[in-house]
């Protein structure tokens, strides 16, 4: 899965209770509802106070919530199926969607919003042969954070927060030149410089698998067609892209070696001190960034560089109703309910998520609410370069589309590992493993 944040597993999965009815104190029933959840106590006791706000503004629906582990919950799920006990609807993980669909066990959502409601962006929306599977729960893209006190040491002026104003691949590359020094202050710019010796790194860019995509598709490339029926990692430009951002640590020596295999590259980087930028979610705000902004971390935050053209992708796990749910209609009133972000909005306020709703973006009154905060970055700032961008330049990551993107991610990371330390191209590394991620695309 997308290694990714703390964010994804941050709301919920839940087990089958089976359907029923629950006589209320006025004489009249509740149909009872299941709802599967992971995450820690104060998450749990998070959802339990939404749980309790959903069932006092209605007197039809009773939810219940059980709590599964995080590392088991996709073989509970698995098992709870094979036995017909499924729960009326779950929280699931971004990968997991799309294979479900495929297996005829997800209701189609499509009509859950009537005519003239708010929806969710239309980048946040689950697909499978062309029907509504599920909407996501949340936004969350990929940015580029930066330290301001280590640009204001070097004098380099900070990226601008419009996403028009971007810098381009090569612009990028210069300014991470001119924050990166060796132990003798020279920077890859400098004659004598030693990339061996290297102090304070100008950027790192994040190579998780699932994040690389984002290049391939600046680059005028991707990982699969835009219907994803095809697998297109192997273009000329998904190759190229791949490369440059391996070229960041291998030919600039403007980043560090980061092997592609974890999700922690703002702590690695900003907050640890040693790098000037860093990309990394949104959802980092929450995690870490804010506490470090606690502690005199001087951040800001940017669009990311483009290669060809300007994009972002955006992510976030799904909440889904299986279509075994003997309570279909009551199950999608919890879901819509659920994902109106002001239902779970400690997630929003701590900065780990983003109001999936497209009024967000939209109204500015709904948008202060949400960005006019302290653990947040100057409301100007992180209104262009967070709400902006995420409004018009997000395109959706591939498991919003296609299936079997773990296994393919999966392959994709063992097969970059050596490009990462120069001991073969990317080209030589995809050109060779071609036939078999597109066989792991196929789930095979």
């Amino acid at each position: 899965m997308k290694t990714k944040k703390i964010v994804s597993l941050l709301l919920c999965v839940l087990m089958a209770v089976g359907s029923a009815s629950i006589a209320l104190a006025g004489g009249g029933e509740r149909v009872e509802i299941s709802w599967t959840f992971w995450g820690t106590p104060d998450e749990y006791t998070a959802v339990e106070a939404a749980v309790a706000q959903f069932e006092s503004e209605q007197d039809r629906i009773k939810v219940n919530i059980i709590q599964i582990p995080r590392e088991t919950v996709e073989a509970e799920l698995t098992s709870m199926a094979a036995s017909g006990t499924l729960p009326d609807s779950s929280f699931m993980a971004e990968p997991l969607v799309i294979a479900w669909a495929a297996d005829g066990m997800l209701a189609d959502v499509s009509g859950m919003y009537g005519e003239g409601e708010s929806k969710p962006l239309d980048s946040l929306t689950y697909t499978y042969n062309g029907q509504t599977v599920s909407y996501a729960t949340a936004n969350e893209i990929l940015l580029l954070y930066y330290n301001k006190d280590l640009f204001d040491a070097a004098g380099v002026s900070y990226p601008s927060t419009s996403p028009e104003e971007a810098w381009d691949w090569d612009q990028f590359v210069e300014v991470a030149k001119q924050l990166t020094f060796d132990v003798n202050g020279l920077t890859p710019n400098d004659e004598g410089f030693d990339p061996n010796n290297i102090v304070q790194y100008g950027c790192m860019v994040d190579n998780l698998a699932w994040m690389l995509e984002v290049w391939t598709l600046s680059n005028g490339g991707g990982f699969y067609s835009e219907d994803g029926s095809e697998v297109i990692i192997g273009s000329a430009e998904a190759i190229e892209a791949i490369q440059k951002v391996a070229d960041l640590y291998l030919v600039h020596h403007v980043a560090p070696l980061s092997s592609g295999l974890m999700d922690d590259g703002i702590q690695r980087s900003i907050i640890a001190g040693n790098v000037a930028m860093a990309t990394g979610g949104q959802w980092n705000v929450g995690t870490c960034l804010s506490g470090a902004k606690e502690e005199g971390l001087n951040y800001g935050v940017a669009p990311l560089p483009f290669m060809k053209e300007k994009v972002t992708i955006n992510t976030a796990g799904a909440a889904v109703v299986f279509a075994s749910a003997p309570n279909l209609e009551e199950a999608m009133e919890w879901v819509k309910w659920y994902t109106q972000i002001e239902n779970s909005w400690f997630l929003v306020e701590a900065g780990i998520w983003m109001p999936p709703i497209a009024e967000w973006y939209t109204d500015e009154a709904l948008t202060r609410k949400w960005v006019e905060n302290p653990a947040f970055p100057p409301y100007d700032e992180y209104k262009a370069a967070v709400v902006d961008y995420a409004r018009d330049y997000a395109r959706p990551t591939s498991w919003f589309f296609v299936n079997n993107t773990a296994s393919f991610n999966d392959l994709l990371t063992a097969t970059l590992g050596d490009v990462w330390t120069g001991n073969i191209t990317a080209e030589q590394a995809i050109g060779g493993n071609l036939d078999a991620l597109k066989a792991a695309s196929r789930g095979e």
